[in-house]
């Protein structure tokens, strides 16, 4: 795992959010489902998503929440992230489900939040509610996946 001065090296642009052993990462827009996904043989489809009225967003219990981070990240080769929910939110019974940041990826960060409480959440646009932890991987490639965008 990397520490913070190897974090501001590789991620300039995320200096204001780096904390000793990750990055904090700020909330931008917040999502409803709108329609049905599926994968089936590898194929996937998914999900049209409806954008929340924000600044401040108000999440209903029980039930989940596509959200994006306000910037794009690029994560170097030789790199991976993993992310996980500040603690505040877990004290406050939301959760964030993650998948892992690839060397080379580029990109919009996009995280599921689930309201576990029985009482609404309210979040504000620039809260941060992820942080990533960045690890260093051998002998890695790049990211080749569908959700790689162009810089």
């Amino acid at each position: 795992m990397l520490g913070e001065k190897e974090l501001i090296k590789l991620f300039p642009n995320f200096k204001e959010f780096i904390q000793a052993s990750g990055i904090d990462l700020p909330l931008d827009e917040v999502f409803i489902q709108k329609s049905a996904g599926s994968l089936i043989d590898n194929e996937k489809v998914l999900p049209e998503l409806e954008p929340l009225d924000g600044p401040i967003y108000t999440l209903k219990p029980k039930t989940a929440y596509f959200v994006t981070i306000d910037r794009k990240i690029k994560i170097p080769k030789g790199y991976s992230m993993l992310y996980k929910p500040r603690s505040t939110l877990l004290r406050s019974f939301v959760s964030i489900q993650t998948a892992v940041g690839d060397p080379g990826f580029y990109g919009t960060l996009m995280f599921l939040v689930y309201n576990h409480g029985d009482f609404d959440y309210k979040i504000k646009k620039g809260d941060r509610i992820v942080q990533g932890v960045v690890f260093e991987v051998i002998g890695s490639g790049d990211y080749v996946g569908s959700y790689q965008e162009e810089e």
